[in-house]
């Protein structure tokens, strides 16, 4: 049965703000499940528990001194000890043969990863870099160590960060910490050089990383 011009002018906008209603409705429905899902727990980090901070150049703290770094700052904001695994220039290839080796040495009870960003920077195959990031997660989980993940972002015109980290965040079910480094790469009073942060910037690392500790259970 076809509605004339006039009756469907007429009857529309009711229609449409009750169409509008529902679909709205729904939307924050399915937002509001996602982000429950999205919501890792952990357990909570008691206060002898050894923290390890593992990637490259940005979680050893290039540009900046020693007490400067995230780690460094991270461990006064949370008053448990924070162990600097960075090494600079690492490909997530020989962070993933390191791993281990720290793992052994200082049985954390939390890692936090930062990989991939010399993949990147050096436009290698970022399926190799999230099947390597993703590894070292799995290595950490299968004993029983929690994990945070820091996604990298790109160095260039696209700066957000490779979906894989996304991915490998909901596989394990832990969290991300999404934004901070695109925030840092995009803000030059917060860097020492293009990619790395200053001491400002570092400090932004170790407290965005405290808010998701406090959000997951574990302070």
């Amino acid at each position: 049965m076809l509605i004339s011009d006039r009756n469907f002018l007429a009857h529309a906008p009711a229609n449409i703000g009750v169409w509008l209603t529902r679909v709205l409705g729904g939307l924050l429905v399915c937002l509001t499940l996602v982000a429950c899902k999205s919501d890792a727990t952990q357990s909570p980090l008691a206060p002898e528990a050894k923290v390890l901070a593992f990637g490259d150049s940005l979680t050893y703290g290039a540009g900046v001194l020693p007490e400067e770094t995230y780690p460094a700052q991270l461990q006064a904001m949370i008053q448990r000890q924070v162990v600097n695994g960075g090494l600079s220039g690492e490909l997530s290839g020989y962070g993933l043969r390191r791993l281990p080796i720290w793992l052994d040495e200082y049985e954390p009870k939390l890692l936090i990863l930062c990989h991939g960003a010399n993949d990147l920077l050096r436009s290698l195959s970022e399926e190799k870099a999230a099947e390597n990031v993703r590894a070292m997660v799995k290595m950490a989980r299968d004993r029983k160590i929690d994990v945070v993940l820091i996604a990298v972002p790109k160095f260039g015109l696209m700066r957000a960060p490779p979906t894989f980290y996304e991915d490998i965040a909901k596989e394990f079910d832990i969290p991300i910490e999404r934004h901070v480094l695109n925030d840092i790469v995009e803000n030059n009073a917060l860097r020492s050089d293009a990619v790395h942060p200053n001491a400002q910037g570092y400090r932004m690392i170790a407290q965005a990383i405290v808010k998701r500790l406090q959000k997951s259970g574990a302070l």
